[in-house]
């Protein structure tokens, strides 16, 4: 292990807070002296059956503790997903059902080793434990918090202002967090910052237990492409880690300038201070950033697909987007040489959900028929005079129309 000065600065890099300072160093220096890697937890509740690279910020942490020779459990909530975590909820999480949860932590069990180290990563359940507590280990933990408490966090104490229903079940969710830092001994847990009240509760409990608190660290919400809200899957602005590394690279690149200094902190092992001077240097005019976002996007796509393939969507984005060329893969789509309504196409052929939809976009001027914007929704397909046409809509999709 490094010294503790040196893990202890390589540790803390993109923490919003760490609880305590002075607890983390005393617990890395114990375990330097008695050659013992801390227990470093986090929890994931698989609601969603894909990670995005909001989610890696958490892993990221994860893999610098592992870098550092400790051990490392992600832990899977299957039984706190039961539940729901009532975290930045301002209504009742809807229930999941125990095929959803399984499915979903099947497929988190494969994408985190696209960060985490395999053979470092201890995987468990929650529900290992939770799942045997009788009904009088759970009153016994209940009485070891008090309600008022739990009704301070801004989520519940929001919704009692507003009227606004809390069940009991969404009580006990904190304190079933914090009983997994129990049987788990955990020597850290790690949060993001929406998860702070449920990280210091497993403190309380710790002690309740005769344990040792648990460091808690607390990493940013990661904003999504839109640079405003947190990257989530229900606005449609995020990342997804198991996306091709062509959309990876161009979603990164659509990035506002401000936020790709952002994802370069969060999101990347550069230094710091080298992330400081390219910010002062774009805003010399020292530095063209777009290409510092070029560099950022093969780094993200390299971290989930590889270097060769990091390349490979660099080189096809240039093409596209700055060469003006075509894609070398283009999406083919069937059509009969009779005139057909471009509206009518557009939907049959699943490019959109709705004729409505269609015909806003073609408003908005982005749809393209072989280079040229169409501006009128009443436009016939006539495929009698050519074999193909390329149609394309906004920025980035592609479509080959072949007559047949």
């Amino acid at each position: 292990m490094k010294p503790v000065k040196e893990q202890f600065e390589y540790l803390k890099r993109g923490c919003v807070e760490i609880i305590q300072e002075s607890e983390l160093k005393a617990k890395l220096t114990r375990s330097l002296k008695e050659k013992k890697p801390l227990r470093v937890k986090a929890g994931f509740d698989p609601t969603a059956p894909d990670i995005h690279v909001g989610h890696t910020v958490l892993l990221r942490k994860m893999k610098h503790f592992q870098d550092m020779g400790h051990d490392v459990i992600f832990l899977i909530g299957d039984f706190t997903g039961l539940i729901g975590d009532p975290s930045g909820r301002s209504t009742t999480r809807p229930p999941m059902t125990r095929e959803e949860i399984n499915a979903n932590a099947e497929t988190y069990k494969i994408q985190i080793f696209k960060i985490l180290d395999r053979k470092k990563t201890i995987i468990d359940f929650n529900s290992r434990w939770l799942g045997k507590l009788t009904s009088f280990d759970i009153i016994n933990l209940t009485a070891k918090y008090t309600v008022a408490r739990i009704l301070e966090r801004d989520d519940f104490s929001n919704r009692l202002k507003k009227g606004q229903p809390i069940f009991a079940h969404e009580l006990l969710y904190p304190l079933m967090q914090a009983y997994d830092s129990v049987a788990l001994e955990a020597d850290v847990e790690l949060g993001g910052t929406d998860q702070k009240f449920n990280l210091l509760v497993g403190r309380d409990i710790q002690r309740e237990f005769n344990q040792e608190p648990q460091v808690v660290m607390t990493m940013p919400l990661l904003e999504g492409l839109d640079g405003v809200e947190k990257m989530s899957k229900t606005l449609d602005n995020t990342v997804g880690i198991t996306e091709p590394p062509g959309e990876i690279f161009g979603k990164i690149m659509s990035i506002s300038d401000p936020l790709m200094f952002r994802y370069y902190e969060l999101l990347t092992d550069e230094p710091l201070s080298q992330v400081e001077k390219w910010k002062k240097e774009a805003k010399e005019g020292r530095v063209n950033p777009r290409d510092l976002k070029s560099r950022l996007a093969r780094s993200i796509a390299a971290d989930f697909w590889g270097e060769r393939e990091a390349e490979k969507a660099a080189e096809e984005f240039e093409r596209v987007f700055k060469n003006k060329e075509l894609p070398t893969e283009i999406e083919e789509i069937a059509v009969k040489p009779a005139k057909t309504l471009l509206v009518d196409l557009l939907v049959d052929k699943n490019i959109f959900s709705s004729r409505g939809e269609a015909k806003r976009v073609i408003r908005q001027g982005g749809v393209y028929l072989d280079g040229q914007r169409i501006e009128d929704i009443q436009l016939n397909i006539d495929m009698k005079k050519q074999s193909e046409s390329i149609l394309k809509i906004g920025k980035k999709k592609f479509y080959r129309l072949k007559k047949v």
